[in-house]
C-alpha cells in the first residue's frame, strides 16, 4: 500500500511488536579483542510522518456549529473550516461506545463488542462491551512503530465491571495502545466533581467547583501540559494524541456566564430555529441547495404546543447547552494554540469531529437530572420545575446542583437538517457529523466541503495510509481482524478522489439501515429517543416486523422522499444485504442491545459479589462495582466510633442528582434516598448517638419485589431501631453513570442539600468496618 500523501510503505510490522534487533557490536574474549559498535537508534518511521491530533466532541449534531449555519458559536471549529477542509458526509454509529470502538480501531461496533454502550453489555459477541485483542487500536500500533500515545477525557470503551481501582486494567486505555491517559472512564461525568483516572489511578479533580473547576478546561490543561513534555523529552518522536470532551453530553454543565451569553437568543424555539439553521446551511454551502428540510415527527412536540409558563425553562436548558458547548470549543482553540506555540502547527494531522452520534433527546420534555430517562421513570416538566424552584429557579441550571439537559425538540434542531437524533442508527441526524481535516504542510484549505461517504471506521486506515502502515496480521501474538474501514487519505489533496467504501451498514439497539452505491435502506426500530419510557410491546418486538424505507441518498441528501413504494426490488435488494453484513459482522440477534436496558433491566452488569468488607478510609467505588445499595435487599453494618457530637458521612453512593447517603447531623443518625432531585426520602433517628463503639445497622426490604418498586428503611444503633421510613420510588437500575460510593465521606458532588454546603462532610469519628451483605 504506498501512502497517496506521504510516500512509500514502511517494510515489515506484519507482526508487532517488531523483534527486537540484535547488539552490532561484536563481543570477543576480553574488551580489548572486542568490537563496539552500535547500531543508530532504529526508526521505522518515515521523516514526514505527522503529528496527529483526533478531537471527538460527545452528543453534537451538525445544526448547532456557527461555521455551518447554526446559532451556537464555535470559534475553533469556524477558524479550522478556513484553515482546512470540511467533510459533510462522514457517519458515526448513533451511540457514545459504540463510535469511539470504531473510530479507535477501523473496525464496526459490532464487531469489536460494542453494539452498545458499555454499561449495557450482554454476553453476545457484538455486544459484550470488550474490544477483542484480534482487533487492536490504531493507538496500538502507532506506538510499536514510534508514536507517543496519548487520550484525554471521555473514554467509554472499558467494561463497567472492570473500572474499579483494582481493575484488571488490560481495557483502561493505557491497556490499549495509549501511553498517557486522563479523563474518565464511564459514558458521562459531572463537569464540576467527575470521578476522574490518571492513567491507572483513582485521581480528585485539582480543583473545587466554588475554585473555578470544569472538566473541559482540565481536560485542555491537562493536554497542554503533555505536550509540553513530550516536546521537552521525546522531541524526536511523533505523537498520536485523542482528545474527547463529556461536552455536549448529559448532564449539561456551565457556568452561569457563559450561558447568559445565549439570553433569549432561542426563544422563539426548536421549529423556527431549525428553520434559521436550515437556511443559513445552504447559505454557507454546507449543504446542496436542492436538500430538504425534513418533517418533525408527528409524537415529538411542537414549540407551540409547550405551555407558556413552562417555555422559559425550556429556553433556559438551551442556553445552557449553546454556552457549555461553546465554551468546550474554547478549550480545544486552547488545545490548538499551544500546538502553534510549540511549533507544531504544520507538521500536525487534526480531524475535529463535531459529535460522535447526532444531538441527543435523553432529555426527553427537558430536565434537572437526565439520568431518569435511562431509568425509565415517567417525569413531567411541572415536576421539574417545581423542584428546580426549590433549588433557587432558572438560574440554578448548568450549576452543580442539577444534572440538566434539554428538550429532545433542542436535539431534533441540533440535528438539523435531518430526521432523527442520536439512537437512531435508521437515520441521518443520528449518524452524520461534521468532520473537519487540517494539516498545513499537505492540505491546501478549500472552502467547498468534499462529500465522499465516510465513515468513523475509515479514520484509521486513512492514518495507515498515510504513515505508510500495512495493517499486520498478528499483534502480541493474536491473529487480527480484517480493517472494515478504508482510506481516504487521497481526497485531503484531491476534493473528487475516491474515499471510504460502497457498502456500511448501522444498528444500535434495533434501529438500522444499509448504505449501499448511493442508497440507503432504512428501519427505525422499536425506540423513538425522545418519547419517555418504554413502548408499550416492546417485549413482543420483531425486527420481522418493522416497516422499512427507501432513499436515494445521491439525489436526496435528507432522506425526505421514501421510494420503497416505487422501488420494491431496490429496498429488497439492500434489506438481503443487511442480513449479510448483520451475519458477518456480530449484529445478531438485531436489537441484542436492547437486552438489559429493555427487556431484563435486572441482568444489568453489576458486581458478581453478595457481601463486601470495606475499611472506613474505602473512596470512590463506581457505583456499577459496588454493592447495589438503592435496588436490592440490604443490610449495612458499621463498626465505628463516635466522638461527642458526632457529625458527617457515614456513606455515600451517587451523586447529587440522585443517591443514597447515611450521615449524621448534629449527632443524630440521618439517611436520605434522593430519586432524582424530584423526591428525596428522609430518615432521622429519633435519638443521638452517644459517644463510644457503636454498631450502626441500615436495614432496606422491598416492599414490592418490582423495578421502581418502594422500600422499606430501618435505622438501628446497638440493635436497637431508631427509625424508620419507606421510599416511595426507588431506582431501577442506577443513580449514576460515574459516580461513585465513599465511605465515611462524599467526595463527589453531595448526595444529600443538608450537608451541600459542608461537603465532603468527612465523618469526626472513626469507621473500623463497613459490612454489606444482600438479604
Amino acid at each position: 500500500m504506498t501512502s497517496s500523501v506521504t510516500g512509500e510503505p514502511i517494510p515489515g510490522g506484519e507482526s508487532l511488536p517488531f523483534p527486537p534487533r540484535p547488539s552490532g557490536s561484536v563481543a570477543g574474549r576480553t574488551m580489548q579483542e572486542s568490537v563496539y559498535s552500535p547500531h543508530p537508534k532504529e526508526k521505522r518511521l518515515p521523516a514526514e510522518a505527522p503529528n496527529i491530533l483526533i478531537v471527538l466532541i460527545d452528543d453534537a449534531g451538525p445544526g448547532l456549529p456557527s461555521g455551518l449555519g447554526g446559532e451556537v458559536n464555535t470559534p475553533t471549529l469556524d477558524a479550522m473550516l478556513q484553515d482546512g477542509i470540511g467533510y459533510n458526509r462522514f457517519h458515526t454509529t448513533a451511540m457514545c461506545s459504540p463510535t469511539r470502538a470504531s473510530l479507535l480501531t477501523g473496525r464496526n461496533h459490532h464487531r469489536v463488542g460494542n453494539g452498545q454502550i458499555a454499561e449495557l453489555a450482554n454476553d453476545w459477541d457484538g455486544y459484550s462491551g470488550h474490544i477483542p485483542r484480534s482487533s487492536a487500536t490504531g493507538a496500538e500500533v502507532l506506538r510499536h512503530y514510534g508514536y507517543s500515545t496519548a487520550a484525554f477525557g471521555k473514554w467509554h470503551n472499558t467494561p463497567a465491571e472492570e473500572t474499579t481501582a483494582a481493575g484488571p486494567f488490560d481495557n483502561w486505555p493505557t491497556g490499549l495502545g495509549f501511553e498517557y491517559f486522563y479523563g474518565f472512564l464511564a459514558g458521562e461525568a459531572s463537569q464540576y466533581e467527575p470521578n476522574l483516572v490518571r492513567n491507572t489511578t483513582v485521581v480528585l479533580p485539582p480543583k473545587t467547583p466554588e475554585q473555578g473547576y470544569h472538566l473541559s478546561e482540565d481536560l485542555a490543561d491537562d493536554a497542554i501540559g503533555w505536550l509540553r513534555r513530550h516536546k521537552a523529552f521525546e522531541a524526536d518522536k511523533p505523537f498520536f494524541m485523542y482528545w474527547a470532551s463529556g461536552c455536549l453530553h448529559g448532564p449539561h454543565h456551565i457556568m452561569k456566564p457563559w450561558a447568559d451569553k445565549y439570553a433569549g437568543k432561542f426563544d422563539d424555539g426548536w421549529d423556527a430555529y431549525r428553520e434559521r439553521v436550515f437556511t443559513r446551511a445552504k447559505e454557507k454551502g454546507w449543504i446542496p441547495p436542492e436538500a430538504e428540510l425534513t418533517d418533525r415527527d408527528p409524537t415529538m412536540a411542537a414549540w407551540d404546543d409547550i405551555p407558556d409558563d413552562e417555555k422559559p425553562f425550556q429556553r433556559r436548558l438551551m442556553e445552557v447547552a449553546a454556552g457549555y458547548a461553546e465554551h468546550c470549543d474554547v478549550q480545544v482553540g486552547r488545545l490548538f494554540d499551544e500546538l502553534d506555540r510549540l511549533g507544531y502547527r504544520d507538521d500536525t494531522l487534526v480531524l475535529y469531529i463535531w459529535g460522535d452520534n447526532g444531538s441527543s433527546g435523553e432529555g426527553q420534555n427537558g430536565t434537572i437530572s437526565e439520568l431518569l430517562a435511562q431509568n425509565g421513570i415517567p417525569t413531567t416538566p411541572a415536576q421539574h420545575i417545581a423542584a428546580l424552584e426549590q433549588l433557587g429557579g432558572l438560574d440554578v441550571l448548568g450549576s452543580p446542583k442539577t444534572d440538566n439537559m434539554y428538550h429532545a425538540g433542542w436535539a431534533w434542531a441540533g440535528s438539523a437538517p435531518y430526521k432523527g437524533m442520536k439512537l437512531l442508527a435508521s437515520h441521518l441526524g443520528g449518524t452524520r457529523n461534521p468532520m473537519v481535516a487540517r494539516w498545513p504542510a499537505k492540505v491546501t484549505p478549500d472552502p467547498a466541503p468534499r462529500t465522499q461517504f465516510l465513515h468513523c471506521n475509515d479514520v484509521v486506515p486513512t492514518l495507515y495510509d498515510i504513515i505508510g502502515i500495512t495493517p499486520p496480521r498478528t499483534v502480541n501474538g493474536v491473529p487480527q481482524d480484517p480493517v472494515d474501514g478504508a482510506s481516504f487519505a487521497q481526497t485531503l489533496v484531491e476534493p473528487g478522489a475516491a474515499g471510504g467504501k460502497p457498502t456500511q451498514y448501522f444498528e444500535i439497539m434495533g434501529s438500522r439501515a444499509i448504505y449501499h452505491d448511493g442508497w440507503m435502506a432504512s428501519a427505525f426500530g422499536p425506540r423513538a429517543p425522545w418519547v419517555a419510557g418504554l413502548p408499550g410491546g416492546i417485549r413482543d418486538w420483531s425486527p420481522d416486523d418493522d416497516v422499512w424505507e427507501l432513499y436515494n441518498l445521491d439525489e436526496d441528501w435528507t432522506q425526505n422522499r421514501d421510494l420503497a413504494e416505487q422501488h420494491p426490488k431496490k429496498l429488497a435488494q439492500l434489506r438481503e444485504l443487511f442480513v449479510i453484513e448483520a451475519a458477518k459482522n456480530n449484529v445478531l440477534p438485531v436489537g441484542g442491545g436492547l437486552w438489559v436496558v429493555a427487556l431484563h433491566p435486572e441482568q444489568r452488569i453489576t458486581t458478581p459479589y453478595t457481601s463486601w468488607e470495606f475499611s472506613g478510609d474505602t473512596i470512590r467505588m463506581p457505583e456499577f462495582c459496588a454493592p447495589a445499595l438503592g435496588n436490592k435487599n440490604n443490610r449495612v453494618t458499621l463498626e465505628l466510633t463516635a466522638p461527642e457530637n458526632p457529625s458527617g458521612v457515614l456513606y455515600a453512593l451517587g451523586s447529587n442528582a440522585g443517591g443514597l447517603t447515611c450521615f449524621v447531623d448534629d449527632g443524630f443518625l440521618c439517611y436520605e434516598y434522593n430519586l432524582f432531585i424530584l423526591m428525596r426520602t428522609k430518615i432521622r433517628a429519633t435519638v443521638p448517638i452517644a459517644p463510644g463503639t457503636r454498631t450502626v445497622q441500615v436495614v432496606t426490604e422491598y416492599v414490592e419485589a418490582r423495578p421502581g418498586g418502594p422500600l422499606n428503611v430501618k435505622l438501628c444503633i446497638d440493635g436497637s431501631v431508631v427509625g424508620e421510613g419507606q421510599v416511595p420510588v426507588s431506582a431501577p437500575l442506577l443513580f449514576t453513570a460515574n459516580d461513585c460510593l465513599d465511605v465515611g465521606t462524599c467526595l463527589g458532588s453531595p448526595v444529600s442539600l443538608d450537608y451541600y454546603d459542608r461537603a465532603p462532610f468527612p465523618f469526626n469519628g472513626t469507621i473500623d468496618r463497613m459490612a454489606v451483605e444482600y438479604t
